[in-house]
């Protein structure tokens, strides 16, 4: 332990995104409790957004341009675009991060980085540093993705809506019950994020995986660390009174929606959504996007 103590320090580089960032920062924290250093980075769009970051011994933060830093709205129309900058840009921030810190007699052993992220590992490897894919999504979710793009994709490609697809591992399942980008085509508006996992799965054929979730607080998983009740790094300030309201509610008891950082959902959707809420007679909470069209100070008429 006391070697990697004194020599093991890791660079982290995550998506923008909060479903990205909590995950990837729960796993620095498991990391710097082992006695690792981490060097924790994604782009200024999300650090600009960030009201107050964790202050942990072993954890330090170092944000890099995407070239948009803070003018992308998140418009679906502008995401590849968006997208091809922050690569651009954090290619080049990887590099001279790795190779500053070579030269300064501080190397990193070793650069991890998540869903989306591919080029990370690539620059790392034009440089011969290690690297590790970090996937933070359900090992369910990696499962159908690789056979997807690989042995199966097939069958995907040919899928009827009222068909059902027998997945190794995975119980029987409907079109219904995929991501919806096993169905996209790469020359949508979510082709990038399409071309990205494509990559991804390439590379994990000739990798070892080792399950290390869930990346959830301590508090509300093994209970070692009562006082690790957040993530620490939220992008949108939240409501402080659903707390309070929750609080009075029997255990296991609320509905959660939510559809992300960036999906879009149309109005009569939504209020579908809202009315099947409403008639189940069960109470929940839903997140809502104050910017969505339609949609004031993230209320909808029900």
């Amino acid at each position: 332990m006391e070697n990697l103590k004194n020599d093991c320090h890791v660079l982290l580089v995550t998506f923008p995104g909060q479903g990205h960032i909590n995950p990837s920062l729960q796993f620095a924290k498991k990391l710097v409790n082992l006695g690792i250093k981490v060097t924790f980075s994604t782009s200024l769009i999300a650090f600009n957004r960030i009201s107050k970051l964790p202050n942990i011994e072993g954890l330090s933060f170092t944000p890099f341009s995407d070239g948009y830093d803070g003018k992308f709205k998140g418009s679906l129309d502008e995401f590849e675009s968006f997208y091809s900058s922050l690569v651009s840009h954090g290619s080049e921030f990887v590099t001279e991060i790795i190779e500053s810190r070579a030269a300064e007699g501080r190397p990193f052993k070793c650069v991890i980085y998540t869903t989306l992220m591919a080029w990370v590992g690539i620059v790392a490897k034009g440089i011969n540093v290690p690297s590790t894919f970090f996937w933070i999504q359900p090992a369910t979710v990696l499962n159908i993705y690789y056979y997807c793009f690989t042995d199966y994709a097939d069958c995907f490609k040919n899928c009827s809506q009222d068909q059902v697809v027998d997945l190794p591992g995975l119980p029987r399942l409907s079109p219904r019950d995929f991501p919806s980008f096993v169905f996209t085509d790469v020359s949508s508006k979510y082709g990038w994020g399409v071309k990205s996992i494509i990559d991804q799965i390439e590379a994990l054929k000739n990798l070892t995986m080792v399950g290390i979730g869930p990346s959830i607080p301590s508090a509300f998983l093994d209970g070692n660390d009562p006082l690790d009740k957040s993530f620490g790094a939220d992008l949108r300030q939240s409501s402080e009174n659903y707390m309070d309201w929750l609080d009075t509610m029997t255990k296991e008891s609320i509905i959660y929606i939510a559809f992300g950082s960036y999906s879009e959902i149309s109005s009569q959707l939504m209020e579908e959504i809202g009315q099947g809420l409403i008639k189940c007679g069960r109470p929940f909470l839903w997140v809502i996007r104050e910017e969505k069209k339609g949609i004031s100070g993230g209320k909808i008429d029900l």
